[in-house]
């Protein structure tokens, strides 16, 4: 994004307020991030963020549940994750929860894992060579992560790191790469 002159910046501040507000307002409509962050900080007070977070959690699970319906392989259910990934960025991004981003992280995963372990099972081991190592950079990445919380965050994801660990070194596509990536067979806190 190019900088501002000075010469350019004076003349803004000399603009009048009216004009300003509205070259604002229109600018601020182009970016969908940066309305989600006034939104969440200006009309919601900033309260909202465990909300969001729950209502994020509840739909995460509902599409991973209505991905059952459909013939889901490797490949579609790393698409699912990626996807919600990227909303889970959106949240952080709005509501700066750190802790939340690790919380809804660990529980995609795992979940994932929970409702799809079935059909893991059922596909040879090279069909998961995108779902392996995405899954096993990602739960290392978000560890990290979550040794940077407070102690006190600990209990909103204990079970589903463990759980998510213990997937991953039963699953052998995930193990092989989870041994080259030294990830924990437990979380030690």
């Amino acid at each position: 994004m190019p900088k501002l002159d000075d010469q350019m910046k004076v003349a803004i501040v000399k603009m009048p307020a009216t004009e300003k507000d509205k070259l604002l307002l229109r600018l601020i409509a182009k970016d969908e991030k940066l309305v989600q962050r006034l939104i969440f900080e200006l009309l919601e007070g900033g309260a909202t963020c465990d909300a969001r977070a729950a209502a994020l959690k509840s739909q995460i699970q509902e599409s991973l549940q209505q991905g059952r319906e459909y013939q889901l392989s490797p490949g579609l259910l790393l698409m699912y994750l990626r996807n919600w990934n990227a909303r889970i960025a959106e949240h952080v991004q709005a509501t700066k929860d750190k802790s939340g981003e690790v919380s809804l992280t660990l529980f995609m995963l795992a979940e994932a894992f929970r409702i799809h372990r079935s059909m893991l099972d059922g596909f040879s081991d090279f069909r998961s060579d995108t779902l392996a190592p995405y899954v096993v950079k990602r739960t290392k990445t978000i560890l990290g992560k979550a040794q940077k919380l407070h102690e006190d965050y600990y209990i909103e994801f204990r079970r589903d790191v463990q759980e998510l660990l213990q997937q991953i070194w039963s699953f052998r596509p995930t193990a092989n790469y989870a041994k080259k990536e030294g990830l924990p067979k437990s979380w030690d806190y």
